[in-house]
């Protein structure tokens, strides 16, 4: 949980026949860096505190043991997070108001649980949400003036004397100030006690408090600064005693072990046949194991009458029930809780990216090589120009012959990419010298496309896949809606987890469900090479 101090707060008085006992003020301003006690840098968003739900406890010192109170009102502004609490009627709530008014406590800070974050380039965590647990009266602020607690309404149990001096002092500061009527009760007050305490030895600041006392600067850096100092000094005799030579080698726990930028990544995480096919979704939500997928296997007709009143042309339509089934998609992992907490960048996260990314680059592994399988071969291309243009218009034909409909792709293996890319024509200039979303040319050919019934066949979308197996050239229609030869469904289910307490690890799966179907295989036209 971040426990990390606001601010201080300034004392006001009871009101009316009905005192109060109660602060308000500021909890935590948004977008203001600030470093709690272990060193981490933070920053607040606007709204990631909540305003509703179980109401924060007030504490001393963060101490679940000394609890003084509850928020009562939670107010989200643009500037940060206001709030009311009202202090027990106890005599530990008794002792808070008594060290808020005499200045001995003047701060808050608040206790939460962060549910969704993340890191800057600076390493500082941003925080977008959080629980909001407590609220505690601390001595020591991060946050100086931007956040406090603007007033005190105290009604606590004094002799008249006390009380009359109090109200002397508030008076001087120009506060209005109601008198505070109530019994006197001597012995709720720990003044005696609290003064006759021995001073604690002055334990050194962590690094982080005592950058968060540098950005504060003013009267909190002067402060640490000079009880750092004084204490160095008490200890100047024992430190010169054993003074040496330390080097880095000496203290190799102390130094810090920067990550730089964002993890090395070697695999991109693209699906290049299943965007161009485009991904369906199953019917009636996916409920079952297979669907009917319906094809017509053989059509009507429609002919010329040979003579009146002849009879005419039937024919019964066939339709086949095609069943397709599901294959799941899974990859698991385990993490040890300590592999989450101490690894920076969070380990965790960047294991589920590659486990998302694995799933996209076998979802598209498993669609590739059943377009392959479904292939009919349209002719074998010897790696020449000419044959080239022979082999793609007789791919074509087929595809078009009796069915009219257009090719619009074509797919490819890294390595076919590569020949196309290096092609000469006879005056020795490349065939196809741009190379981007599809291959152009710059001579004759390469104005044509073969999307029209004639021109260049490499009009057709390139789609270049390395999970194609070598020598792979493929020429089909897809991802038009109609007259599609090929389909692919999917169904993502998502991120699983299970937490197992008795080895401190996390289990994290993701899994999903694809299918694939030729729909027209004769449209599914391969070339081969020699």
């Amino acid at each position: 949980m971040i426990k990390l101090i606001a601010g201080d707060f300034t004392l006001d008085a009871a009101q009316g026949d009905q005192p109060r006992r109660s602060i308000s003020g500021t909890a935590v301003p948004y977008n203001v860096p600030a470093i709690v006690s272990d060193g981490t840098a933070v920053i607040f968003r606007p709204g990631s505190l909540p305003v509703t739900g179980k109401a924060p406890r007030l504490f001393m010192y963060h101490d679940a043991s000394q609890p003084v109170g509850v928020v009562t009102e939670r107010v989200d502004t643009e500037q940060g997070m206001m709030f009311t609490a009202k202090i027990s009627a106890t005599t530990l709530g008794n002792d808070a108001l008594v060290m808020a008014s005499d200045g001995t406590i003047d701060q808050v800070s608040v206790g939460v649980n962060p549910t969704k974050f993340s890191y800057d380039d600076e390493g500082t965590m941003v925080i977008e949400e959080a629980s909001w647990m407590e609220l505690s009266l601390v001595p020591i602020g991060a946050f100086g003036d931007m956040a406090n607690i603007a007033t005190v309404a105290a009604s606590i149990p004094q002799e008249p004397e006390e009380i009359s001096t109090i109200e002397t002092e508030v008076q001087e500061q120009e506060q209005p100030m109601s008198e505070v009527t109530a019994p006197a009760v001597e012995a709720t007050i720990p003044t005696a006690p609290i003064f006759a305490q021995a001073q604690r030895e002055f334990i050194l600041p962590t690094a982080g408090e005592f950058m968060a006392a540098y950005h504060i600067g003013g009267d909190t850096f002067k402060n640490m600064n000079a009880a750092v100092s004084e204490y160095s000094a008490s200890k100047r005799t024992a430190l010169q005693a054993a003074a040496g030579d330390v080097l880095t080698s000496d203290t190799p726990g102390l130094l810090p072990i920067p990550v730089l930028g964002p993890l090395v990544q070697d695999l991109n995480f693209l699906r290049p046949v299943v965007e161009a096919v485009g991904a369906r979704a199953y019917p009636d939500g996916g409920r079952s194991k297979t669907f009917i997928r319906p094809t017509i296997t053989t059509h009507t007709s429609v002919a010329t009458q040979s003579t009146e009143l002849s009879a005419v042309s039937a024919t019964t339509m066939v339709i086949a029930s095609n069943s397709v089934s599901k294959t799941t998609l899974a990859g698991q992992v385990s993490l040890s809780s300590q592999d989450i907490s101490f690894t920076s960048p969070e380990a965790m996260g960047l294991i589920l990216n590659d486990l998302m990314g694995e799933y996209m680059i076998t979802s598209d592994n498993l669609a590739a090589d059943n377009l392959l399988a479904a292939a009919n071969s349209s002719g074998v291309w010897d790696g020449t120009v000419t044959d080239l243009l022979k082999s793609v218009y007789d791919a074509a034909n087929d595809v078009s012959s009796g069915r009219n409909w257009l090719p619009t792709h074509m797919f490819v293996s890294v390595d076919v990419w590569a020949q196309l890319g290096q092609l000469i024509g006879t005056d020795g200039r490349p065939v196809f010298p741009l190379l981007a979303n599809g291959l152009s040319g710059m001579n004759a050919l390469g104005s044509q496309s073969a999307a029209s019934w004639n021109g260049n066949p490499l009009g057709l979308q390139l789609v270049v896949d390395s999970n194609f197996a070598a020598k792979t050239m493929i020429i089909t229609r897809v991802g038009q809606g109609q007259g599609d030869a090929y389909e692919f469904y999917e169904s993502i289910q998502g991120l699983l987890s299970v937490d197992t307490p008795s080895t401190l690890g996390k289990t994290m799966s993701f899994h999903g469900y694809v299918s694939t179907f030729a729909a027209i295989s004769g449209m599914i036209r391969k070339i081969t090479q020699a």
